[in-house]
């Protein structure tokens, strides 16, 4: 399968981290800000092949897990309304709010409905004329600009019943969030792929420059990742911090200039409160001012909203990268997938989640790396 067996070869991940060993002779710490990365570093045992010393922190890259719990509030709140049909991806379905979830809000008779679009969300708008459609626009800037489609054709089509709530963050003011902590101990950056096929990679050189820190665009597959990872270490070696593009056949210097456009015309830039972490300046997206008309916040008046963390829950020190999924005290106890404390123990990105499947009864790697283990 092209791209997907081609990404898994043994030979080719020996290769990789033969050249990764042979580089590196002092303690790096790498991060990568992309939970698909995480889950196939994590199920690929990719962490536990690197040289000793030379280690991947899971920064805050699930955009479900950074949905701040205010906002996952404001949608239960809305989607208990029986006037309305709230439209959601499957994966926010079961994050955690103040007390329940979209899946307890269902049960009660919520019209809570799974959508693989939100251009699925509109039509379900304009089927039902008489009820009000809200779609849960969530992620980093890979989903932003459907979502800004979706707003765009509601206006052109004058689709007054369907809005959206809006958490759409982005990552490079997170990285400058992260390097401008004083906890911060990462020298170097995995780039998400995803996120730069649509904005290219024109805002990470004065990221690099200003923090001394090299930045590889990198893809999800094992030799995606293993080849950011060799970039990185030999930047680091040699005492550079430039941007590279490891991930070539996806993303070009200025990204989907389509998309960019949209983006640009249906968003405004905005601060953006992140869950565990707090509001990083201008990290986010809102719509703009005249598409306020389908902004669900707007719309409803859910302004009173009061929220509490779990004090159990660690989750926001895992987003930063200070702390290990399984170094928590409640992982795989007290917070299982079944009983989740946070949002990182259910999303399909999220870094406890990764854990959970795969090192939770201590297994390391799956079969597409196991040839390439060092001795």
């Amino acid at each position: 399968m092209k791209y997907i067996d081609e990404f898994q070869d043994p030979q080719l991940a020996r290769r990789l981290l033969d050249d990764i060993h042979a580089t590196v002779t002092r303690p790096w710490a790498l991060m990568e800000v992309c939970g698909g990365q995480t889950h196939s570093i994590i199920r690929h045992g990719i962490d536990q092949l690197l040289p000793e010393g030379l280690e991947l922190i899971h920064g805050p890259g699930c955009p479900v897990c950074v949905t701040p719990l205010e906002l996952i509030d404001k949608a239960l709140e809305i989607a208990s309304r029986p006037d309305v049909i709230f439209c959601s991806f499957g994966d926010m379905l079961r994050v955690p709010g103040t007390g329940r979830d979209l899946f307890q809000v269902r049960s009660e008779g919520g019209d809570v409905r799974v959508v693989y679009s939100p251009l699925d969300a509109l039509r379900i708008a304009r089927e039902n004329p008489e009820r009000e459609v809200v779609f849960f626009g969530i992620g980093f800037e890979t989903t932003a600009p459907p979502n800004a489609m979706a707003v765009h054709q509601a206006a052109e089509q004058d689709v007054r019943n369907f809005s959206l709530l809006v958490s759409h963050v982005r990552v490079p003011p997170a990285i400058e969030a992260i390097m401008s902590s004083g906890e911060c101990r990462v020298q170097a950056f995995l780039a998400a792929g995803h996120v730069c096929s649509v904005m290219g990679t024109d805002e990470y050189p004065a990221l690099a420059d200003r923090f001394g820190v090299p930045i590889v665009v990198t893809g999800f597959e094992p030799l995606d990742i293993l080849e950011g990872v060799r970039r990185a270490v030999h930047q680091l070696e040699s005492g550079r911090h430039t941007v590279e593009n490891a991930y070539p056949r996806a993303v070009v210097p200025r990204g989907n200039t389509a998309a960019r456009a949209m983006l640009d015309q249906v968003f405004a830039p905005c601060d953006r409160g992140w869950r565990g972490i707090g509001v990083i300046p201008d990290s986010g997206w809102r719509l703009a001012p005249r598409y306020r008309a389908w902004d669900a916040e707007y719309r409803f008046s859910v302004d009173s909203i009061t929220t509490r963390e779990p004090a159990a829950c660690r989750s926001g020190e895992v987003l930063q990268g200070l702390l290990k999924p399984h170094e928590c005290e409640a992982f795989g106890t007290t917070c299982t997938p079944r009983t989740p404390l946070g949002a990182t123990m259910v999303s399909s990105e999220g870094a406890c989640a990764a854990y959970y499947l795969y090192r939770r009864l201590g297994g390391t790697t799956t079969a597409p790396l196991e040839a390439s283990s060092v001795d």
